[in-house]
Order: structure tokens, then C-alpha cells, then sequence
């Protein structure tokens, strides 16, 4: 198991706020990395809606969430501090004075802990059927990263929510084929996304299969290798079969969250949620939380809360294991960090 170097802060969670805590954290000259279960930063914004418009983030009329991500990398990336993806923390330790942080391949040891898992670690709901486990990760992709990746292929959505009918409608014009696929025809969508996407059905843009589920995939060797050619659906109600043209599998089903080891960790929890006082402490030495997963009276789930969150956290375990560093970091636009006059 790598041991990897001590740093001041290991942060839990590559979403919004914890992307922020990694660039607040260098700016007031801590050391500091990442852990995030995900393949790729972002949480949610990157997994669920990266190609939706945000609309209440201070200082842009409006921004793609995976812009957002690219932006929120970036300003943290300036002071070269690492995010560790593909890591899901299964252990804390606490010895030394030192909190280490276990995933199931590395050890991560800082002197203070920063939460912002958001909703806990979170994974995409699989497909049930056992036909569909051999292609995950060759022609199944459980999460769109790039759009561009579809251009002129025949794509088959299953789910019957917003994810679904977002890729459904923002797909158009670059697959060459879309198919959705539905086991009933309620849809948990919202509205005005569901009537675009009938629309483009009746145009002939967009294929509708509701009452429909994945019955067997059909494969054909090439020379790079099988690959996926069509799928068989079922219809649930007339009980027969129809084959439809298919190169990628988007299973748009959700996703599974867990807090996973977080609850044995002695803090106070509620629905899920970590209770933090006005400081974002969390009650036990060294743990601070921001963002989604956390809770407190007049508590809102926004992406602004979580960015005052994560400076509120970080300056707090700053000063906790510096004490000579004050609280209040002072305005940016003195700091010496980002070559203004000295602090």
C-alpha cells in the first residue's frame, strides 16, 4: 500500500467545494490534496449535468457545469497540489498526531481532515441485466465525459429522468442515431426537457421506446476487437422483441450514494448529513466539513454556500494547526502569495 507524504490538509471530495477548499488552502500557503471516489473532479457537476447551464454562481451570468469544473481545476491547480481520483476512502486513522485518511490502495496522512464528499461517495446505478456487465467500459459508459466522443454513432439511452432526457436532447445533431428507452412512460424528467425530446420525436430526430427494456446486446467482431452492434429490447407489454441499431450504451439509471466509513468516524450525524457549528467543525479535533454533506440551523444546498463554506473550513484548520496564522486571511488582492504587497 503507497504511503504518500504528509500534508496539512486532505480534503474528501472533488466537487465545487472541495475544489475551492484545494485553492483556498494553497493561497493561505497550507499544503493540501484531494481524495475523490470518482474518475474525474467535479462530483456531481461532472457526473450528472456537466453540460447544463448554472445560473446563481457570483460572477457569471451564466456557466456550463463543466466549465465551472474546468475553472474551479484551474484556480486550484496554480499551487500544484494533487487530486487523487479513483480513491475512495474506506478508513480514518488517527496516531502521532496525524489523521490518515485509507482508500484501498493508499494512505494519505495530513495534520487536519476537510469533508466535502457532497452526497458521500457515489457510483452509477448499474444496468440489472446480466447481459450488459461484460461491456461496461466498451460500449457501456455510465457517465458521459465528452459529448464530442458520440459524434456519428448510433447511441441508446435507458432511464427516464433528467440525465436521460438532458443527453436525449443535447446529443442531437452529433450521434447519428438516438434511441431512448424507458420501462414505463412516466418520466421523472423535468417537463420542459421531456417536451423537447418528444418534439424531436415526432420530427424523427430522437427515437421513444417506453415500455421497453434491455433483453439482450448484440455484438460483432471487428478488427480493433467485439464491439457492440445492436440491442434487442423488450416491450413489457406486448411481450415481443425489437432489435435496434446501437455502438454506445448510455444507462442513464441514477446514482447509488454511501457515506460509506464516514459514520463510524464519531461525528454527529443527521439524515446523512454531518452537523457542523458556525465554524464548520465538525466536534471532533482536527475534521472540518463544507458543502452538501453537511447541516446546521438555516443550512442551504447551493454552490455559493459551499464556496463560503470551504474558505470558512480551511481558514479554521489553518489556524488550528498554525496558530500564528490568523483566521481571517485578509483580502486576496494584498496577499503576497499571488505576488501583491507582503501580508
Amino acid at each position: 500500500m503507497a504511503l504518500h507524504a504528509t500534508r496539512d490538509l486532505s480534503i474528501i471530495g472533488a466537487g465545487p467545494a472541495g475544489l475551492f477548499a484545494l485553492f483556498y488552502a494553497g493561497m493561505r500557503g497550507a499544503s493540501a490534496q484531494i481524495l475523490d471516489a470518482l474518475p474525474q473532479p467535479g462530483g456531481q457537476l461532472a457526473a450528472l449535468y456537466p453540460e447544463k447551464f448554472i445560473f446563481d454562481v457570483a460572477g457569471f451570468p451564466k456557466v456550463l457545469a463543466k466549465d465551472l469544473v474546468a475553472a474551479l481545476t484551474a484556480q486550484a491547480g496554480q499551487f500544484g497540489q494533487p487530486i487523487h481520483c479513483g480513491q475512495r476512502v474506506v478508513a480514518l486513522e488517527e496516531a502521532d498526531g496525524l489523521l490518515t485518511l485509507v482508500t484501498e490502495t493508499d494512505r494519505f496522512p495530513s495534520r487536519a481532515v476537510i469533508i466535502a464528499a457532497g452526497i458521500g461517495a457515489f457510483s452509477p446505478r448499474k444496468l440489472p441485466q446480466p447481459c450488459a456487465e461484460p461491456w461496461y467500459g466498451r460500449g457501456i459508459d455510465p457517465v458521459v465525459l465528452e459529448p464530442q466522443a458520440y459524434a456519428g454513432k448510433h447511441v441508446v439511452i435507458i432511464g427516464g429522468g433528467d440525465s436521460a432526457f438532458d443527453w436525449a436532447h443535447q446529443l442531437q445533431g452529433i450521434a447519428a442515431s438516438i434511441a431512448l428507452v424507458h420501462r414505463t412512460d412516466r418520466f421523472r424528467a423535468h417537463q420542459a426537457t421531456v417536451d423537447q425530446v418528444m418534439t424531436a420525436a415526432a420530427e424523427g430526430r430522437v427515437a421513444v421506446h417506453t415500455f421497453h427494456e434491455l433483453a439482450e446486446v448484440h455484438a460483432e467482431v471487428h478488427p480493433e476487437g467485439e464491439r457492440i452492434v445492436a440491442l434487442e429490447l423488450k416491450d413489457t407489454k406486448a411481450k415481443t422483441t425489437r432489435r435496434v441499431p446501437c455502438d454506445v450504451v448510455l444507462p442513464m439509471l441514477g446514482f447509488v450514494s454511501d457515506l460509506g466509513p464516514l459514520g463510524d468516524w464519531g461525528l454527529t450525524l443527521e439524515k446523512d448529513e454531518i452537523v457542523v457549528d458556525q465554524t464548520m467543525a465538525t466536534g471532533r479535533p482536527g475534521l472540518w466539513a463544507a458543502g452538501d454533506i453537511t447541516t446546521y440551523p438555516g443550512k442551504l444546498k447551493l454552490i455559493a454556500t459551499g464556496f463560503a463554506e470551504a474558505s470558512m473550513a480551511v481558514n479554521q484548520a489553518v489556524h488550528w494547526i498554525y496558530p500564528e496564522k490568523k483566521v481571517n486571511p485578509g483580502h486576496s488582492s494584498n496577499l503576497a502569495v499571488f505576488g501583491q504587497k507582503d501580508d
